[in-house]
C-alpha cells in the first residue's frame, strides 16, 4: 500500500516521465510547412493568443479526488495542493482523512514524504532529470497543475496542424524527446499535452477538460494523467472539487525525525 502513496507523489511530481507509442489522429489533417513566411505566422499567431489568456493570480488552493490506476492496482484518495505562483507547491494526498504523503517543490528544491514506508526524499531536479531522460523543473510541475504548456512555445520550433477545431503544435527537434500541445481554436486553451521518449518506447500524456472561467484564469476542472512504458501503464484522474484564488495559505512541511531518506542515483 506504501508505494502507492508514493506513487501518487513521484507521478504527479515527474509526470513528465513515461512511455507510449504517439496517439494516432483519426481525424484529417492538413500538415503546415513551419518554414514558409505565411505558415510560421500563423504558427505565432496561435502561440499569441495562447499566451493573451490570462493567468493573474498570487496563490491558489485547490481540493480534489484523485484516482491512481495500475494494471494491478487502484486508489483512490483526496488531495489538497497550494500554489504561491512561481515560488512554491505544497502537495498533500490523505486517504480517510489521513495524511499519507506530502511533497513540497520550489524552484530549487524537490521533497516529499510518504508514511507508511517511512521514506522520504530531498534534492534538486538534476536527480529526477536524469532518472527520466527529459528536464524536469518547478515551471513545468506548476503548469501542468494550471493547465499550461509546459513548456514556453515563444522559445520553441513547431508544425502545425488542425483539425475538429484543435491546433496541434509538434516540436521539431532531432532530439530523443517529442512534445505536442493541443491547442483549442476557440478560446486558445490547452486541451492536452503529450511528451514522449522513442528509444525508451514511453510517453506521457495530459488531458483537461471542464474548463472553468475564473477572473484570474481559465482553469480545468478534470486532469487526467497517462503514463506509459514498457512495464505497464499507470494513470492519475484528478478532479477539482474547490478552488480558491489569492488567499492567505501557509505551507506546512516537516519530515519527521525517524524517517529513511531515498538517494537517487
Amino acid at each position: 500500500m506504501n508505494r502507492i502513496y508514493k506513487n501518487i507523489i513521484i507521478l504527479f511530481l515527474i509526470s513528465f516521465a513515461s512511455s507510449l507509442a504517439l496517439v494516432s489522429c483519426k481525424s484529417k489533417t492538413a500538415v503546415v510547412d513551419a518554414s514558409k513566411n505565411e505558415n510560421r505566422k500563423s504558427i505565432n499567431k496561435t502561440i499569441e493568443n495562447y499566451y493573451n489568456n490570462k493567468n493573474e493570480f498570487s496563490t491558489l488552493y485547490i481540493k480534489a479526488s484523485a484516482k491512481y490506476v495500475t494494471e494491478k492496482q487502484s486508489q483512490n484518495v483526496t488531495a489538497e495542493i497550494k500554489i504561491k505562483k512561481d515560488e512554491q507547491i505544497l502537495v498533500s494526498v490523505r486517504f480517510l482523512g489521513i495524511t499519507m504523503a506530502k511533497a513540497l517543490i520550489t524552484p530549487t528544491k524537490v521533497s516529499y514524504y510518504e508514511k507508511l514506508g517511512g521514506t522520504y526524499y530531498e534534492g534538486d531536479f538534476t536527480a529526477l532529470s536524469q532518472l527520466l531522460g527529459t528536464d524536469l523543473d518547478y515551471n513545468k510541475v506548476q503548469n501542468l497543475i494550471l493547465g499550461r504548456a509546459i513548456d514556453n512555445l515563444k522559445e520553441g520550433k513547431y508544425t502545425e496542424t488542425l483539425a475538429d477545431q484543435v491546433y496541434r503544435l509538434d516540436e521539431i527537434s532531432d532530439a530523443n524527446t517529442k512534445k505536442s500541445f493541443y491547442i483549442d481554436a476557440n478560446n486558445y486553451s490547452i486541451n492536452k499535452q503529450e511528451v514522449s521518449q522513442t528509444k525508451e518506447e514511453r510517453m506521457i500524456q495530459v488531458v483537461y477538460s471542464n474548463k472553468k472561467e475564473f477572473k484570474e484564469m481559465s482553469l480545468p476542472l478534470a486532469i487526467n494523467i497517462d503514463s506509459y512504458q514498457k512495464k505497464g501503464k499507470a494513470e492519475i484522474n484528478l478532479i477539482y472539487s474547490a478552488v480558491n484564488f489569492n488567499e492567505e495559505l501557509s505551507f506546512p512541511y516537516s519530515v519527521p525525525n525517524d524517517y529513511k531518506r531515498i538517494i537517487i542515483k
